[in-house]
């Protein structure tokens, strides 16, 4: 991940010598000052001043810059909270003050976070699903079986037998004994069939 940066020369050409590699620097999140070494080794002194130590902080204040190396000085940054861009100074001294830099840095405010109600992310669920549970529809006929094992089907076929079979015995009857104990004899059959197919269906 980029991280923005700043750099300041130390001791180049000349010892106690202290260069700012850009006079001003604006950030909205943490950044690195480098202190690049050059001749000499020497120790350096960094500081933010009142305005700036109130959104950026410094792990430490004195560091020992190794000649021809790199020194990193990560400055940590809070711009939450912020309305207004904050202006101030971060300030790079050696020789005990008797030299200095100073870098005139702005912390810009942060990107606005927004608040997502959790409840926004549950999916929504019907006034059918209750306590979430569901269960599948059950068919009107279609697979549903009676308490002995028949289905709808099974048992439409097996009413059709039985009025099927009191006509048989209507036309028996007819032939013995006459047309009007034939139509009774049917119909107290069917009748009989039909009911008994009934009671298995609404069991």
């Amino acid at each position: 991940m980029f991280t923005p940066a700043v750099t300041v020369h130390v001791n180049r050409d000349s010892p106690e010598r202290l260069e700012a590699a850009t006079a001003t620097f604006e950030t909205a999140e943490p950044f690195t000052l480098l202190l690049e070494g050059h001749d000499t080794p020497t120790h350096v002194h960094c500081r933010l001043d009142e305005e700036l130590a109130r959104v950026a902080s410094l792990p430490q204040s004195n560091y020992y810059v190794e000649a021809d190396a790199r020194t990193p000085v990560p400055i940590d940054v809070d711009p939450s909270g912020l309305e207004d861009p904050v202006q101030g100074y971060l300030e790079v001294s050696t020789g005990y003050g008797a030299e200095s830099a100073a870098i005139a840095v702005t912390i810009e405010p942060g990107p606005d976070r927004v608040e997502v109600d959790e409840s926004l992310a549950r999916p929504n669920r019907s006034a059918s699903d209750g306590d979430g549970s569901s269960e599948p529809s059950r068919p009107l006929f279609g697979d549903r079986e009676s308490s002995d094992g028949l289905s709808p089907t099974a048992l439409a076929a097996l009413a059709l037998g039985g009025v099927a079979l009191a006509l048989v015995l209507a036309l028996a009857v007819a032939a013995t004994a006459g047309g009007t104990t034939a139509v009774a004899v049917f119909a107290v059959v069917a009748v009989a069939v039909v009911a008994a197919v009934g009671l298995r269906v609404r069991d």
